[in-house]
């Protein structure tokens, strides 16, 4: 049986944002611009996607 996973793809910069958005963006394990990860598709990380949704994009 295999996990669902998301492709979570940082597209905006950090820069300039709230520090507990650029630590969430690290949560997610996001390093720099354009840097893409698949995650498991769980509820922690589901709302760690929205709260930063205007920095992300995200794929299932």
């Amino acid at each position: 049986m295999s996990e669902k996973k998301l492709k979570v793809t940082l597209v905006k910069s950090v820069i300039g944002t709230k520090q507990s958005h650029r630590a969430t963006v690290r949560g997610l394990g996001l390093r720099r611009l354009h840097h893409t990860v698949e995650l498991q598709d769980t509820p922690a990380v589901r709302g760690m996607i929205t709260k930063v949704a205007y920095l992300v994009k995200c794929e299932a």
